[in-house]
């Protein structure tokens, strides 16, 4: 019998059992409090209902309102009082016993006779009318394929691209996975992913733990000035609170981890939310012979102190440690030693605390926030991983970065006109050891340096919105200032001005014109930064590097024929400066950061020009009838220049983006849904035949070597794959027990990527060579897909 057969016949066997069993019927309460969003101020008398149900509640004198018997589950409510803009909630997780959930109201000055805009479920802020979206509780944790992983979620939407490889690099209208920002509750974080590239984002697994987050924002384009170093994404994600009035707690088993959370009351004014998880995956690599063994865990902290009605204090802690072994008796065939030739040992933690203090003053409010964050990273590689000698070394390093941050930021709304205006400051340490034989230029290039960089970075910004008489039109318009004492070239802020203006015009109560531009400036890696040439120079300070530069232009049409449907089309066009380009290949720094390791540490030059336009399209339902469907469409074209102004496909230049997702809410708690997603062909480079079969060459690196000058001239063949999900969720008095089968790959697409060019080995194992100084080569098949099932279990209490 096969493997997947037999794990479907015991997930239906164990749902069988179950479902025999007796089961109280599980009850559950929703407190809450309703207040005024710019001041905190109770709103009494509010009404509250369920979300398309008749089951509601009218808050009190003090804002506070209660609703008993429902059942849990995921649920929306539907807010409304006079004077206030009618709100329908993000989703809300009810779960057994007593749950809490604040809500605010934003003030509303439109008219009887003015248009009126139904309250839906595709809320939009001020700053950002289009390439925003709101990611609920619900297509986070049971998207199909999406592991409980948020960076796998986001790859539902327009914009967003995506590797074959297990990685969770975003990629986002043909921009790298260097030029992201991340946010968890106002404090940034850099460092979304264990295993993280080092001067980029990507990793293969997430840091944050899904059963924590309430919800996700996603912005690709209008980016708001209080959030800057960002090029091509922001996203915010919002963890829950904890519970007021009783502990609870949740323990689940997923395709690559167990975690335990929990969350309560501190005192009266107190509450905490608490998170850690281990993986397994390092047991099942090894049980079934793959060449890496990973291990990763993580902790995340937070805690809420509501001080008084004018006063709160947000603080969180995020911590990963991650471990990378070689399993050394997994290389029995070509391809596993092949990897065992170039993958080295990586030993990394990071970890991010912060604190912001919001206080509310006359028709607005202040935060303040304070944050440090901190990333070791270790990797070392020796000459066919023999470590009994020194003089296998090939690469060594140690290395830290280090950053802590202020932010002031002012709110203020008054009637159809809101302003924000902020400044912070933050000081950056990186320091770095390393040791590395390199192959350039024909020869040797061994590179032992350590290089310690201290500098302060410092912005400041403003933002103004407002609203015609008649609420048809909205427009913001903001500006950020950047700078930092690293060189005289970017320490005059006046050098990176920031303007941004956008807008939304309603044509009707369901049609919707939204238009966005902004200039926006992001700092070069620190590993560029600080990178010491062999003469221990900090060549990229010499060679005048800069922040890199883009201009951004994006439209589009949005339409709501009903308040849980929205159907949107959009364009974009980006236009790049001062990308970092390559000193040694001449490839522009904005087609690499996709692999593991460092990105950013050679010597570059800021002369690289580029840019990517393309048009999205998006179909989405959110809710009703209990049904969540996305489809998304994108053509993107990302080219950057080789700094002889011939423009050349990016490594993201994948052209058509295909999503469809949906899943389907059943009776007796059970839900279903699928996701299939097109990858057009990435375009890739060959690999350079001479140079690799060098004996000194491939030995330095352990793999073949590209030839440059024929970048990105062929295309791999389309990527598509078919992921299904099924949940089953039994409620008991006082606990849930939930559980799920993930079928990845479901029709087991094979996909081929570019092949290995490896050392050929003969029978006993030893490379055969093609003369004294060179190897005989080959090519691997490198191919990737299998069908690939999974359970959870989901216990909370």
């Amino acid at each position: 019998m096969s493997h997947t057969k037999l794990t479907n016949k015991r997930f239906s066997a164990i749902c069988f059992f179950l479902s025999t069993i007796w089961i109280a019927t599980a009850q559950t309460t929703l407190k809450g409090k309703i207040s005024d969003y710019t001041t905190n101020r109770p709103i009494p008398f509010t009404t509250v209902k369920l979300w398309e149900a008749a089951i509601g509640a009218v808050a009190d004198e003090k804002g506070n309102y209660v609703i008993d018997g429902l059942k849990p589950g995921i649920i929306r409510l539907e807010v409304s009082f006079v004077g206030y803009e009618r709100k329908v909630t993000e989703e809300i997780n009810l779960r057994p016993g007593i749950n809490y959930f604040n809500i605010q109201l934003q003030q509303t000055s439109q008219t009887l006779s003015e248009v009126k805009v139904q309250a839906n479920t595709f809320r939009k802020p001020e700053e950002t009318p289009l390439s925003f979206r709101r990611i609920g509780i619900s297509e986070i944790e049971r998207s199909p394929g999406g592991n409980r992983d948020i960076s796998r979620v986001i790859q539902a939407f327009p914009g967003v691209g995506s590797t074959v490889s297990f990685r969770n690099d975003l990629i986002v209208r043909g921009g790298g996975p260097s030029e992201n920002s991340f946010y968890v509750d106002g404090i940034e974080i850099p460092n979304l992913n264990h295993f993280a590239t080092q001067g980029a984002s990507g990793g293969p697994v997430g840091i944050i733990n899904a059963d924590l987050i309430r919800e996700a924002e996603f912005t690709s384009g209008s980016f708001p000035v209080n959030r800057g170093d960002g090029l091509s994404a922001l996203l915010d994600l919002k963890l829950i609170d904890g519970n007021q009035e009783e502990r609870k707690y949740k323990a689940t088993l997923g395709a690559s981890e167990v975690s335990l959370s929990t969350d309560g009351p501190i005192g009266k004014k107190t509450t905490y939310l608490a998170s850690a998880r281990r993986s397994y995956l390092q047991l099942l690599f090894g049980a079934i012979g793959l060449p890496f063994l990973p291990t990763f865990n993580d902790v995340t902290i937070k805690t809420k102190t509501r001080i008084d009605e004018k006063n709160e204090l947000t603080v969180i802690g995020i911590g990963a440690f991650d471990v990378l072994t070689l399993n050394k008796d997994a290389g029995d065939t070509p391809d596993k030693k092949y990897i065992l030739g170039y993958l080295p040992y990586n030993d990394q933690w990071n970890y991010t605390v912060g604190a912001v203090y919001k206080h509310y003053v006359k028709n607005g409010f202040q935060t303040l926030a304070l944050s440090r964050n901190h990333l070791n990273n270790k990797i070392y590689k020796y000459l066919n991983n023999d470590e009994s000698s020194k003089a296998n070394l090939n690469y060594d390093l140690v290395s830290d970065e280090v950053e802590t941050k202020i932010r002031y930021e002012h709110a203020m709304r008054l009637n159809r006109y809101k302003f924000v205006y902020g400044a912070g400051m933050e000081q950056s340490t990186f320091n770095n050891s390393v040791y590395q034989q390199l192959f350039v230029n024909n020869q040797k290039l061994i590179i032992d340096n350590t290089s310690s960089l201290g500098f302060f970075r410092y912005h400041s910004f403003a933002q103004f919105s407002g609203q015609s008489n008649n609420a048809r039109l909205n427009l913001s318009l903001g500006i950020r200032v950047d700078g930092n004492t690293y060189s005289a070239d970017m320490s005059n802020p006046l050098n990176q001005i920031s303007p941004r203006l956008s807008g939304s015009y309603q044509i009707s109560d369901r049609w919707a014109f939204n238009f966005g531009s902004g200039i926006y400036f992001q700092l070069p890696a620190y590993t560029t930064l600080g990178y010491r040439d062999e003469n221990k120079t900090l060549i990229n300070k010499a060679n005048h590097i800069s922040y890199i530069q883009s201009q951004q232009l994006s439209a589009g049409l949005e339409f709501n024929p009903v308040n849980h449907a929205k159907f949107t089309i959009e364009g974009f066009y980006k236009n790049y400066a001062n990308y970092p380009l390559s000193l040694r290949d001449s490839v522009s720094m904005a087609s690499k950061g996709g692999d593991y390791g460092v990105f950013g540490d050679e010597p570059v030059a800021s002369s690289s020009k580029g840019r990517a336009l393309g048009l999205e399209m998006l179909a989405r339902w959110t809710g009703h009838k209990g049904l969540n469907f996305i489809a998304s469409y994108t053509y993107v074209r990302s080219e950057f220049d080789n700094g002889n102004g011939i423009y050349l496909p990016s490594a993201w230049d994948n052209r058509h983006l295909f999503t469809l997702t949906g899943s389907q809410t059943l009776p007796k708690n059970w839900l279903i849904g699928l996701r299939w997603r097109f990858v057009g062909g990435a375009p890739y480079t060959p690999y350079n035949e001479e140079l690799s079969s060098n004996i000194e060459a491939y030995d330095l690196k352990g793999q073949a070597y590209l030839d440059y000058s024929k970048f990105n001239s062929l295309r791999l063949k389309n990527f598509h794959q078919l992921d299904v999900r099924v949940d089953k969720y039994y409620y008991f008095s006082g606990w849930m027990l939930g559980m799920y089968l993930d079928l990845q790959n479901a029709y087991n697409f094979k996909y081929q990527g570019q092949p290995f060019l490896a050392k050929k080995l003969d029978s006993n194992g030893s490379p055969v060579l093609k003369d004294a100084t060179h190897y005989e080569l080959e090519q691997l098949k490198n191919e990737s897909g299998t069908l690939l099932p999974s359970i959870g279990l989901m216990i909370e209490f």
